[in-house]
């Protein structure tokens, strides 16, 4: 039997990336079969048993097995969980690209759907949905009690139909958001020029044309620059993650070598690592990777791995914390299974799970307040006839006014304090550099 490590078939992930097996496939050493586990299995058989005879209404058998199993997978862990036939279709499609609903990658915390990121150009993103809301309720109906694929399955829909989110948010009392859902198109690689010399690329997600994506953007912004690029921005916030492969190969255009990331199972036999092959796209010029609390997994390795190799200065807030593997397992004729199996380890060997990834420069989100044409001063009319100390807390023009997440109508404008932050940062490098900043 091939083991994890040697495994192929990376084909999707929500807020992470997975392997792909087939049923008849090791995952690692179980422990032997006993009495007791055999006294287990027949309590399992007689609850089944009492519920399908007893309860006030009939059951099918299906509902209750897949239950069982999604019950017992979720108890694990929070990525862990049982894909209908229906739901694996789904996230093959997502992996692909395109697929129906909100745009918002979720996870589960303390029974509440927890918002990873929402998807830039989205119905989520538009409607102001940020990374760590929490969603209590869904038309309604608390959340509470249900599993994340049954709470995931309530949020998509027909096109066009509308379903109201209940949203806490921490500073403000719980508040609605009506959506409608849509055909989600994710373009996952942007890009423009900074003051027409620095590299701007936003990926927003790792899907299967990530990689082509990211060279044909750094392609064409040497085209844009006239060949005189002095530094890029590799932007990864509210990035929720995706395929691991494609992870692979983004840090690898950057990299000439080293490690990338490796996966340790169960079995020390089955960790795995990722190695860089030689030439880098930006060649050897200064990069900076924004991060912050949307970003997840499979960005968590990018900036990881750029950091420990210092190829790149991580600038931005703490990335998420989500490092584990999860292996989907088909089973015949009834979906699949997914199943953590291994969690991300950075070159360095730190462990990403539940700790994230620090910025070597940490900055806040904010937005820029910039003045307006008729303010010369920068000062509000009324203080300055009567001479008033300023409120400290009002908003003035030409500061950043601080926020806890940033808003993802701002990133990549000229709003985007943190991109500001990294593109003067580069000035800074290419001037002491000696490099010509125009």
């Amino acid at each position: 039997m091939k083991r994890l490590g040697k495994r192929l078939g990376l084909i999707a992930a929500s807020a992470g990336a997975v392997f792909l097996l087939t049923p008849h496939q090791d995952v690692g050493a179980a422990p032997p079969n006993s009495a007791e586990t055999y006294k287990q299995l027949n309590l399992f058989g007689d609850v089944f048993e009492l519920v399908r005879g007893g309860y006030v209404d009939a059951v099918k058998d299906e509902t209750l097995v897949e239950g069982a199993i999604n019950g017992m997978l979720t108890s694990l862990d929070p990525h862990s969980n049982y894909l209908n036939v229906k739901n694996f279709g789904d996230m093959k499609v997502q992996t692909r690209g395109e697929f129906g609903g909100l745009g918002i990658e979720v996870s589960m915390e303390n029974g509440l759907v927890k918002v990873v990121s929402p998807i830039d150009d989205t119905p989520a993103a538009n409607a102001g949905l940020k990374p760590g809301d929490l969603i209590t309720n869904l038309d309604g109906t608390a959340v509470q009690g249900l599993t994340l694929p049954e709470a995931v399955e309530k949020m998509r829909g027909p096109v066009n139909s509308d379903i109201t989110l209940t949203i806490r948010r921490e500073g403000r009392e719980p508040f609605d958001v009506k959506l409608t859902r849509a055909v989600i198109k994710i373009r996952s690689v942007r890009s423009h020029l900074e003051q027409k010399n620095i590299g701007y690329i936003r990926i927003t997600s790792f899907n299967e044309q990530t990689d082509v994506n990211l060279k044909n953007a750094m392609k064409n912004l040497k085209t844009q620059a006239g060949n005189k690029l002095i530094g890029l921005v590799l932007d990864l916030r509210n990035n929720p993650g995706g395929l691991l492969d494609q992870a692979v190969a983004v840090t690898d255009a950057f990299l000439d070598k080293g490690e990338i990331v490796s996966t340790r199972g169960r079995r020390s036999d089955d960790a795995q690592r990722y190695n860089a092959r030689p030439d880098d796209i930006a060649a050897g010029l200064p990069v900076v990777v924004l991060i912050n609390g949307g970003s997840a997994s499979a960005s968590e390795i990018v900036a990881g791995a750029l950091q420990d190799h210092h190829r790149a200065i991580v600038v931005g807030t703490k990335s998420f914390g989500k490092g584990s593997v999860q292996t989907i397992i088909p089973l015949a004729g009834h979906g699949a299974m997914r199943l953590t199996t291994a969690r991300y380890y950075t070159p360095s060997g730190r462990s990403i799970q539940a700790k994230g990834i620090d910025p070597d420069i940490v900055v806040e989100a904010a937005k820029i307040e910039h003045a307006s044409k008729d303010d010369k001063t920068g000062k509000d009319d009324k203080t300055a006839k009567t001479g008033d100390k300023p409120d400290d807390k009002a908003k003035k023009p030409g500061t950043a006014v601080e926020s806890n997440t940033v808003d993802p109508s701002i990133i990549g404008t000229p709003d985007d304090y943190q991109l500001a932050r990294a593109v003067d940062m580069l000035r800074g490098i290419a001037l002491f550099n000696g490099r010509v900043v125009n």
